[in-house]
């Protein structure tokens, strides 16, 4: 067994950071880090506020998704209700709430945790949480949401769960938290891990592993 082969917390020393541009969500910096063998190097890299989607599943098997214009890779995608997490010390569950009453106009009375990702870990803080919502009904959007932007022009969708696999595998949907859940989702099904999945407030040490890097320098 590789018990010890598991995803750890582990941060070289930061000597120096740059912030070298920017954003209103994101930030570009440059940090000189040392080495363990005592040496240093140079990394760029972009920071995030991390972020939340919903694999939302009705009684008939079918996930709601959103379609969506992304601007950087002149796509629209197919994707889960997602959102970050801008909201000052606002739950990881309570903003995946949030987000599907906002994009899909649904609420949960099940949730559970399905997955946790590091969206581009070599360049990106972003870490990611996927949930799975269950036992489905219709709520209005929160009071004082205003759709703008891409949302303006999304619309919603149900899909079944087994032609969203096919989908993948066909190469027409490239969205990584669609894909991470739904192959998660379809993975716990068939293994017979649905009922055993982590509760919605399970520990989630990457978001302390963000709030010590934001404050290391």
């Amino acid at each position: 067994m590789n018990d010890h082969l598991v995803d750890r917390r582990e941060a070289w020393s930061v000597v120096s950071r740059r912030v070298k541009a920017t954003g209103r969500v994101q930030n570009y910096v440059e940090d000189v880090v040392t080495r363990p063998d005592g040496g240093t190097m140079t990394r760029q890299w972009v920071t995030h506020t991390g972020a939340v989607a919903v694999i939302a599943m009705d009684d008939r098997g079918r996930i709601a998704v959103v379609h969506q214009y992304r601007h950087p890779v002149a796509y629209r995608l197919v994707e889960p209700p997602a959102g970050i997490l801008d909201v000052d010390d606002e739950p990881a569950i309570e903003a995946a709430r949030r987000e599907l009453a906002e994009e899909a106009q649904l609420a949960a009375d099940r949730w559970e945790t399905l997955v946790d990702v590091f969206t581009s870990p070599g360049g990106m803080q972003e870490s990611i949480r996927i949930f799975l919502a269950r036992d489905l009904h219709p709520v209005p959007r929160p009071d004082g949401f205003a759709i703008a932007d891409e949302e303006i022009d999304m619309g919603l969708y149900w899909m079944d769960l087994d032609e969203i696999v096919e989908k993948i595998y066909a190469g027409q949907i490239q969205s990584p938290t669609l894909i991470d859940g739904v192959l998660a989702l379809k993975l716990a099904m068939v293994s017979g891990r649905l009922d055993s999945l982590r509760p919605a407030d399970a520990p989630w040490d990457a978001r302390r592993a963000k709030q010590d890097r934001d404050t290391e320098v």
